[in-house]
């Protein structure tokens, strides 16, 4: 093992994470990203209750979720790693903004907080097993079922 090249790993690990929902791809990264099942922790967003779930659950989730905004962009900085085997915790700050279309919301909704996340090495390489989003601050969160485009 090469402490080095695991850290490196993870912080890009994060940075693919971030592209999920920045870059809307949904198809390809969450395998890269994630294990087959994992825990959230989203309840200071959300209020909902730590869950875990299968992977195809969470893309599902996370379509969804991301589906009403014209853009969004999480900044993950200030990664602190700690490796202890074939586990990792990854700590690291976040600033997440996220854009309604037009006519929706009169400012970015953003989230600035806390990621405390851990992953597994697999045979294919580190993958997240467990995100923690502590949200510190929030401003002009929407109603997001009155934001969801209409079907």
């Amino acid at each position: 093992m090469n402490t080095l090249a695991d850290r490196a790993e993870l912080i890009e690990l994060i940075s693919h994470y971030a592209d999920i929902a920045d870059l809307k791809e949904f198809t390809t990264l969450p395998g890269r990203v994630f294990t087959d099942v994992l825990t959230l922790d989203f309840e200071s967003v959300t209020g909902m209750p730590v869950m875990t779930v299968p992977l195809n659950d969470y893309v599902e989730a996370l379509r969804a979720s991301f589906a009403p905004f014209k853009a969004t962009h999480h900044a993950i900085t200030g990664h602190v790693v700690e490796i202890d085997g074939d586990t990792a915790k990854i700590h690291a700050h976040v600033r997440a903004e996220h854009w309604l279309p037009d006519g929706l919301a009169a400012a970015a909704w953003l989230v600035v907080g806390f990621y405390d996340n851990e992953a597994v090495r697999t045979p294919d390489g580190w993958r997240l097993n467990r995100v923690k989003l502590t949200a510190i601050h929030q401003e002009n969160q929407p109603a997001l079922a009155d934001a969801a485009p209409a079907r």
